[in-house]
């Protein structure tokens, strides 16, 4: 197992509170396993951090951590930033464009607020989920990809689900492990560290 002072004082996690050192021993038992995270917890509780971390400490560490904010990029061009084109898939597809799973290949792909992602697109992250294949847009070829997922979330996917904005198949594959952050205010004893 990952010794927890090593994974606190390399990991930029700040704290000593109950709920962080909780936080940082399911990190050190998650790190080494395969599996797909998802990081609940307010804005600004360091869910980022958190997703650093596990992937710092996994066998995918020498590989890469590609970061997709869902709730930056336009719902018009998500799907060529996950997946690639080949040029000429749009009209403004003027070259050809390595998507985000292809630079996460062997890695992690960590999806910051997974609650803003396109209805339409959770069918197709599904199937990478389920497969590791997925297509170009623009192209019939099937690619694959072998990465690790973490996911972040302040919303209640839960919630979501219910309302219909969310699948309850792709919530059941994300939500394997749940970290959950403790909010700042729950953190009284963390306020001098901070």
């Amino acid at each position: 197992m990952i010794d927890i002072e090593k994974l606190q004082s390399t990991s930029g996690i700040i704290g000593n509170s109950d709920g962080i050192r909780q936080v940082l021993e399911m990190i050190a038992q998650v790190a080494p396993v395969d599996i797909t995270v998802l990081v609940a917890g307010e804005s600004g509780t360091g869910k980022e951090i958190v997703a650093k971390a596990i992937h710092k400490f996994s066998h995918r560490a020498r590989n890469e951590m590609v970061t997709v904010n869902c709730g930056a990029i336009p719902a018009g061009i998500i799907e060529s930033e996950l997946f690639g084109h080949q040029k000429g898939a749009f009209t403004d597809a003027k070259q050809h464009r390595i998507g985000r799973f292809q630079l996460a290949d062997q890695g992690t792909l960590f999806f910051d607020e997974i609650g803003s992602l396109p209805l339409n697109l959770q069918p197709k992250l599904l199937r990478v989920l389920e497969t590791g294949q997925y297509e170009v847009l623009g192209s019939s070829q099937t690619q694959s990809a072998n990465v690790r997922l973490i996911s972040a979330t302040n919303a209640n996917l839960h919630h979501l689900v219910t309302e219909g904005a969310f699948r309850q198949d792709l919530l059941y594959r994300l939500n394997t492990l749940v970290i959950t952050l403790p909010p700042l205010r729950e953190r009284i004893a963390d306020m001098a560290l901070l």
